[in-house]
């Protein structure tokens, strides 16, 4: 079933959160910025959970859902979906935002990252069972067996060109940024 490897990219998710929530509680505790923890889990909501696990939700599985004849409900259910995932990646630009903040020295930036913090540990987890309780079985129901089949495939290839996309991107920006192309010296 293709929500098979969704469901089991929410168990990677919710390991991150465990660990954020106890960078959290330290941080409320008078514990310093840990700077490379909120890299991390940036980079990880960036690329793992936004572009990997959300970009199959919304690549796929809703692109295929779309021109289904679904229920009002289910349709509703996954604009919602939609629409908190932007939610989600606003949450993490602010975080990001907020740490490169008090790198600069903001006084008032380690309360919008622990604000940040709080919020998508609070809100994955809800996230996450909305998908799994109220949305992906049912999901299934609309699709054929060769369309189920077919969508495995076509995560299974997401998955593989992810990491090559994101290096890629990432050295076209430092093209752009700093002149020249690799390998043109």
């Amino acid at each position: 079933m293709p929500i098979g490897p969704l469901v089991d990219e929410h168990r990677l998710i919710e390991r991150l959160n465990v660990v954020m929530k106890r960078e959290l509680e330290r941080m409320k505790a008078g514990g310093k910025l840990d700077e490379r923890a909120v890299d991390v889990a940036v980079d990880f909501m960036r690329t793992y959970a936004e572009g990997l696990h959300h970009g199959k939700e919304e690549g796929i599985l809703f692109k295929t859902l779309g021109g289904k004849p679904m229920s009002a409900e289910h349709r509703r259910v996954m604009a919602e979906l939609v629409e908190e995932h932007a939610y989600l990646r606003n949450r993490v630009t602010q975080l990001a935002a907020a740490k490169e903040l008090h790198v600069e020295g903001s006084s008032e930036a380690l309360h919008k990252v622990i604000q940040m913090i709080a919020e998508l540990i609070g809100f994955y987890p809800t996230h996450m069972e909305k998908e799994e309780r109220g949305f992906f079985a049912a999901a299934m129901g609309y699709l054929t067996g060769e369309e189920k089949v077919r969508m495995l495939e076509e995560m299974r290839e997401f998955d593989r060109r992810l990491i090559h996309d994101k290096y890629r991107y990432l050295v076209e920006g430092m093209e752009r940024d700093y002149g020249g192309r690799a390998g043109m010296c």
